[in-house]
């Protein structure tokens, strides 16, 4: 969508991450970023914490992705966080009746925060046990394990024949098509 507000947020998470089900058979993980900014106290030679912001937030499983349930398997209360998405805002009426507005974090990404973790990557698969293509770059260098479904094209193998990791991927045509005239990748 167009004007939407994106943002990247650090923090800690404050619950293990909920997965539930909708009543229209779409899967959600809700979980809450806790940010807390602050700042260098020279008079008394420490860091010091200013206020905490909450923000709600939402994930998602797709038709191929599996964003929310990879975050509920993945991440727990405490953990350093880094998520990006839009922001988005809901009203409605409370118990009492009164008109109320949230808003909340809809999460595109998110990881652990590398400074305080290490990861293990490890790709998701689909249903039917295929990795599942979440875009980018998909080749690999001479050596490499290939994610294609199918056997690289002649051009895919002139181009790793040649060490070349931006050419040759079958849904970006052929090297050819993807390099100027003076063989660098077109950005």
């Amino acid at each position: 969508m167009a004007n939407e507000t994106v943002i990247t947020v650090i923090g800690n998470l404050t619950a293990d991450p909920e997965l539930r089900q909708t009543p229209g058979g779409g899967t959600v993980v809700n979980f809450t970023i806790a940010s807390t900014p602050s700042h260098w106290d020279a008079k008394q030679n420490q860091w010091v914490d200013e206020d905490a912001m909450f923000l709600r937030c939402s994930a998602w499983d797709g038709r191929t992705l599996t964003l929310a349930t990879n975050i509920a398997q993945s991440l727990t209360k405490g953990m350093r966080v880094i998520a990006q998405g839009r922001l988005r805002q809901r009203r409605y009426t409370d118990d009492q009746g009164v008109n109320r507005t949230a808003t909340e974090l809809r999460v595109d990404e998110i990881g652990t925060g590398l400074s305080r973790y290490q990861t293990v990557a490890e790709r998701t698969k689909s249903g039917n046990g295929q990795p599942v293509r979440q875009g980018g770059y998909q080749g690999g260098f001479v050596g490499a394990q290939h994610n294609q479904p199918h056997p690289p094209s002649p051009q895919s193998q002139a181009c790793e024949a040649t060490q070349d990791p931006w050419g040759g991927h079958a849904d970006y045509g052929t090297p050819q098509d993807e390099f100027n005239t003076n063989g660098e990748p077109d950005f």
